[in-house]
C-alpha cells in the first residue's frame, strides 16, 4: 500500500516508518521536523518526507494513499501547556481537517493515534474499557477526545476512521522523548543514581514500547474494514498496568547502584488511569506485543550506557522538547506560531 505517515520524524514515527517499509508498503512522511536537532544515536529512516506544517497541508498532499496514519501533534503535556490555543490549532483543528481532507480525494482509511490521556483522572482502580467516559486533565488529552469525536462524524462506506488510544509510551528511538516515565526514570536513575519520582508514585499509568505501538498501527492497517471501522481500540496489555512506584522498583532492579528518591515537590498526580485491552487482543489478533517493561528497562540503560549520557542532555534543550522548543522560539528560529523563520539544512 502507499501510506501518509504524519510525524514520520518523531519518537513514534521514527520506529514505525521502518516497519512499514520491511512490509513492503510504499510510505511518504509529512512533518515539519522541529526536533531535527535532536537525533539520538542511530540516523532517520531513508524514506521520502515532505517537510510541512500539520496545519498547511492542502488536498493534493494526500491523493493517491490507501491510508493515513496520523501521529503529529505537539507530543506532551508540557508543550501543550506551554500554549494551549497552539495544542488545539495544531492537535485539533489540523488534525480534523486533515482527515476531511483525506475523506475528500478519496483516501479510505484515517488511523489516528489518540491516548489513554483521554481517560486522565479516572477514578479508583477499576480496569476502563473504550467504553468508559473521558476525563482529560491537560489540553493534550483534551484535543484527542474532540478528534475522536469530529472525525467520527466523518466515517462512511468509503471512509474508514480508526482511533488507536496508546498506553504511555517508552523505548528506544531515534528521535528519543524523555518526558515520559519509563525513559525518565531510566534516565536519571543511569546518570545520577536516583531513580526520581517526580509524584507520590501511587498513580497507575499503562505503559507500551513503541515497537508495540507500531505493531497495533499495522495490525490496524491489514484489518478487513468491518473490524476497524469508526472504532476506538485501547493499545497496551493488561499486565503492563503499572503505578509510578512499580515502575521505579523494576528500574532499580534493572540500573546497577541505584536508589529510589522523591522528589521534593512531589505529590499526587492527577493523571492516574488503569486500562483495559481485551478489545484489541480480541480483535486484532495480529497484534503481538513483544515488549515488557522490565525489557524495555534493560533496552533503555543500554542505550543510555553506549552514549554516556548526562543530566543536562535529557533535561536540557538537546533533548528536552520543552526546553528545545523555548530555545528556537528565544533565538527567532521558530515564530510564535512554531513556523519556521528559516528552513534548516
Amino acid at each position: 500500500m502507499r501510506i501518509l505517515v504524519t510525524g514520520d520524524r518523531g519518537y513514534i514515527g521514527t520506529v514505525l516508518v521502518p516497519m512499514l517499509m520491511a512490509e513492503g508498503h510504499e510510505v511518504i512522511g509529512l512533518d515539519s521536523d522541529l526536533y531535527q536537532r535532536c537525533t539520538f544515536g542511530e540516523g532517520l529512516p531513508e524514506n521520502k518526507t515532505i517537510r510541512k506544517d500539520l496545519r498547511d497541508v492542502e488536498a493534493a498532499d494526500l491523493e493517491g494513499f490507501d491510508a493515513v496514519m496520523h501521529l503529529a501533534a505537539l507530543s506532551n503535556d508540557p508543550l501543550g501547556n506551554l500554549n494551549p490555543d497552539l495544542t488545539y490549532d495544531i492537535n485539533y483543528h489540523a488534525s480534523v481537517k486533515l482527515a476531511q481532507l483525506a475523506k475528500q480525494v478519496g483516501v479510505p482509511r484515517y488511523i489516528f493515534s489518540s491516548s489513554c490521556s483521554t481517560y486522565g483522572a479516572a477514578s479508583g482502580d477499576q480496569m476502563l474499557t473504550e467504553d468508559a467516559e473521558f476525563n482529560p486533565v491537560t489540553p493534550y488529552g483534551e484535543s484527542k477526545v474532540f478528534v475522536e469525536r469530529d472525525v467520527a462524524q466523518l466515517a462512511d462506506d468509503n471512509f474508514s476512521p480508526v482511533f488507536l488510544r496508546n498506553a504511555t509510551a517508552y523505548g528506544v528511538s531515534p528521535r528519543l522523548r524523555f518526558d515520559i516515565v519509563l525513559n525518565n526514570l531510566v534516565a536519571w536513575a543511569y546518570s545520577t543514581g536516583k531513580v526520581l519520582i517526580k509524584s507520590d508514585g501511587t498513580p497507575w499509568r499503562p505503559i507500551i514500547h513503541i515497537e508495540d505501538i507500531s505493531r497495533a498501527f499495522i495490525a490496524a492497517l491489514n484489518a478487513p474494514r468491518e473490524v476497524i471501522h469508526n472504532q476506538a481500540f485501547n493499545v497496551g496489555r493488561n499486565d503492563q498496568n503499572y503505578r509510578i512506584r512499580e515502575i521505579a522498583d523494576i528500574v532499580k532492579e534493572t540500573v546497577p547502584g541505584c536508589e529510589i528518591e522523591y522528589a521534593q515537590d512531589a505529590g499526587p498526580d492527577k493523571r492516574s488511569y488503569r486500562v483495559d485491552f481485551t478489545k484489541i487482543a480480541e480483535k486484532l489478533p495480529e497484534f503481538q506485543p513483544q515488549w515488557d517493561a522490565r525489557k524495555g528497562a534493560q533496552e533503555l540503560y543500554e542505550a543510555y550506557r553506549k552514549v554516556d549520557l548526562k543530566l543536562d542532555e535529557f533535561e536540557g534543550p538537546k533533548y528536552k522538547r520543552i526546553d528545545h522548543i523555548k530555545q528556537l522560539l528565544g533565538n527567532g528560529t521558530l515564530d510564535s506560531t512554531l513556523r519556521w523563520t528559516k528552513v534548516e539544512a
